[in-house]
């Protein structure tokens, strides 16, 4: 906690949360990984202080691979202290990459089967959330399942407080949202169990050729 408030301080843009993400949560927004069988490449972006990390390490078994990519130095260093390096004495068999740099430059190899992804979308300019999603979907497999979430209602209330600049990128952030949901197959599961309330969004890579449109 004290981690993730010293990151919290030094970059609200990029953090997002006021706390970090619950167990309930981070449950929802693995499920997938934990129902499937068989080998498969796992890509994390935005890990904060290890939330989902740690539910995704709890999935993996030997042949797997797992990337992750984190923006903020203080947080990587976290991650490979108490989870990655604990983790790799105990399951040598499993492939782990830490990468400390933004998910738009970052050299990660897809195809992968599985993207989690904990980035405070509302918190940047649109272009740079097309972009970012861009970049995600295009990570995919055909088939791969692409997961982030965002705070219930938290467009709606930023919007009621906010000036006409402020509600204006809001809504095109939602309606990137709403495009890809209609794409890529997206369902929404509403999680009570978090500080604040947070909606789990899951997307399904169908449409290889059309997939780098996001709207």
């Amino acid at each position: 906690m004290l981690v993730f408030a010293r990151q919290l301080l030094k970059d609200r843009h990029h953090t997002g949360a006021i706390l970090p993400s619950s167990g309930r949560l981070a449950r929802e927004m693995t499920r997938a990984l934990h129902d499937h069988e068989g080998r498969r490449r796992v890509l994390e972006v935005g890990p904060g202080t290890g939330p989902f990390t740690k539910s995704i390490l709890r999935s993996l078994r030997d042949g797997d691979e797992f990337h992750i990519v984190e923006l903020s130095p203080l947080f990587c260093r976290q991650i490979e202290r108490r989870l990655i390096e604990p983790f790799r004495k105990r399951r040598p068999g499993v492939k782990i990459v830490l990468h400390n740099d933004p998910i738009q430059t970052a050299e990660v190899p897809g195809a992968f089967d599985f993207i989690v992804c904990g980035l405070p979308f509302n918190n940047f300019p649109p272009d740079l959330v097309r972009a970012i999603f861009r970049r995600l979907i295009g990570l995919l497999a055909e088939d791969g399942r692409l997961t982030y979430f965002e705070y219930a209602g938290v467009r709606v209330l930023k919007s009621s407080i906010s000036n006409e600049a402020v509600r204006r990128r809001l809504k095109q952030i939602g309606m990137t949202g709403l495009v890809l949901k209609r794409r890529h197959e997206g369902t929404r599961k509403l999680v009570l169990g978090n500080v604040p309330p947070a909606i789990a969004v899951s997307l399904t890579r169908r449409d290889v050729a059309g997939s780098e449109r996001t709207g």
